[in-house]
């Protein structure tokens, strides 16, 4: 794809985070990006020169660019990483090894332990994240200890086992990092509560932790425990700080298809994600055109079947945002009203809605096109033009009473103005109230110096003023 052909693309990339790809003629995927800012990082390969030989001979092949809009920059490197494994493109290097991202694992076994690891298993434990960084992990699990003394051991704590006495507190209990469950000295029960919480907070499921420790913290404080109501200020105060997981992987999610739809008068707009073993593998974003005055069930519908066939999709729940009839009679539809399920919905209408206001900014834009071009073809055929006017220069100057004489140019591009071409003049060799001579000297200034520069000149000046100012 050259510099030319990306400009008349750049302006329907997205000012957000997400995740880009990039693909050639024949339709093989090339190389997936991460962005911040999804304009700016594709638009830096078109536009700069010094770019490694490798780097230059993939813009070259690029035919199609492709986006899925995130909500933070850390999904997009989480989306990323997923689609690097599922579909191994030529260009990229990293993540290619089969290293994947850590999960903290709260494990199936009395007095649970937890821990982070990169490997899941299907072992009935619970999987969390994952995490973009083993850093970002060792931060979640610090905090978790923090708040939430779990026991590190592998010790097999039975009832049989602490009732006989088999174990010893370890350093970990005088340290405070464990309440010693191995010699009884910390009820299941309680235990479990912790566990449970720390669930939530992995979950991002904080809203009603929060009311809940907010409640036990005002029992505490009219019982007169100030210490234990520390405890749980201390508590609320560290998951106030602390951010939710991602939105574009959830471990406990198997296959599943998500719809979101946007629609106006003419047209409706479904984003489609393909979500397979709790991850994001593939997205797409159809538009379809009103022709009988269809309604959004059936628009929906028949994007549902086409998209499940296209993508050659066998999952057989739909995650969809209102009720519509697929060919499938054995699909599970969902419409989820809150949770995992609408944050992927939410996501893919995120997406929908991009493409639609973009569409529309886009007819809009051509509207404006098509009457700037009607104005200087107008232009053209009242002042007897060989061609449009695209480039316009307007002249004017003034004088205080005689003194400090002044000049202005206004630049006219496509018949919209170009104010980074605006100029002021300083009237430097004439003397006087003298317009002629002022408007001679600012006329031969500006086109001297374009000319020297080899820049365009116009196909139409216009000047204020009568025949004087025009002879001159």
């Amino acid at each position: 794809m050259t510099p030319e052909a990306f400009k008349e693309l750049e302006t329907t990339l997205p000012a957000k985070p997400g995740v880009y790809r990039y693909y050639d003629a024949d339709g093989n995927l090339l190389y997936v990006g991460k962005a911040k800012h999804l304009r700016k990082r594709v638009s830096s390969y078109f536009q700069k020169s010094d770019h490694a030989a490798r780097i230059k001979l993939l813009v070259r092949k690029i035919d199609r660019i492709e986006f899925t809009i995130t909500n933070s920059e850390q999904d997009a490197l989480l989306l990323e990483n997923t689609l690097i494994k599922q579909y191994q493109p030529k260009y990229n290097v990293n993540l290619k090894d089969g290293k994947t991202y850590p999960y903290i694992v709260v494990k199936n076994e009395r007095f649970p332990r937890i821990f982070f690891t990169r490997n899941r298993k299907d072992d009935g434990s619970t999987y969390l994240g994952p995490y973009p960084s083993l850093g970002r992990v060792r931060t979640v699990f610090e905090f978790i200890q923090s708040l939430y003394p779990m026991r590190t051991c592998s010790l097999a704590l039975s009832e049989a086992n602490i009732k006989a006495g088999k174990f010893k507190v370890c350093l970990e209990y005088h340290l405070g990092n464990c309440k010693g469950p191995c010699e009884g000295l910390q009820s299941e029960e309680d235990y479990m509560a912790n566990v449970k919480e720390v669930i939530r907070i992995l979950k991002g499921h904080m809203g009603e932790l929060k009311t809940e420790l907010r409640s036990r913290m005002h029992e505490y404080t009219e019982a007169l425990a100030f210490e234990q109501a520390e405890d749980i200020r201390r508590k609320l105060e560290a998951i106030d700080a602390f951010q939710g997981r991602s939105t574009v992987v959830n471990v406990r999610m198997d296959e599943v298809d998500v719809f979101g739809y946007t629609e106006n008068e003419k047209e409706a707009v479904i984003a489609y994600l393909q979500v397979n073993e709790g991850m994001i593998i593939r997205s797409k974003t159809v538009v379809l055109q009103r022709k009988l005055d269809e309604s959004r069930e059936e628009l929906l519908a028949y994007a549902v079947n086409h998209l499940r066939r296209e993508m050659q999709s066998s999952c057989k729940e739909v995650i969809i945002p209102f009720d519509c009839s697929p060919d499938d009679d054995g699909l599970i539809k969902t419409i989820p009203l809150a949770g995992d399920k609408k944050k992927l919905l939410d996501l893919a209408f995120k997406n929908a809605l991009y493409l639609r206001e973009e569409r529309q900014a886009g007819k809009q834009k051509r509207e404006d096109k098509n009457a700037n071009l009607r104005i200087l073809d107008t232009l053209k055929e009242d002042f007897r033009l060989q061609e449009r006017p695209h480039h316009i220069e307007c002249f004017d100057n003034s004088n205080i009473q005689g003194s400090s004489p002044v000049a202005s140019c206004v630049v006219f591009r496509n018949a919209r103005p170009s104010k980074k071409d605006y100029r002021h003049f300083n009237i430097k060799t004439v003397v006087g109230p003298d317009d002629f001579s002022s408007m001679k000297e600012i006329v031969y200034r500006r086109y001297k110096r374009l000319t020297e520069e080899g820049e365009s000149l116009p196909q139409l000046i216009v000047i204020d003023g009568g025949k004087g100012q025009l002879g001159a």
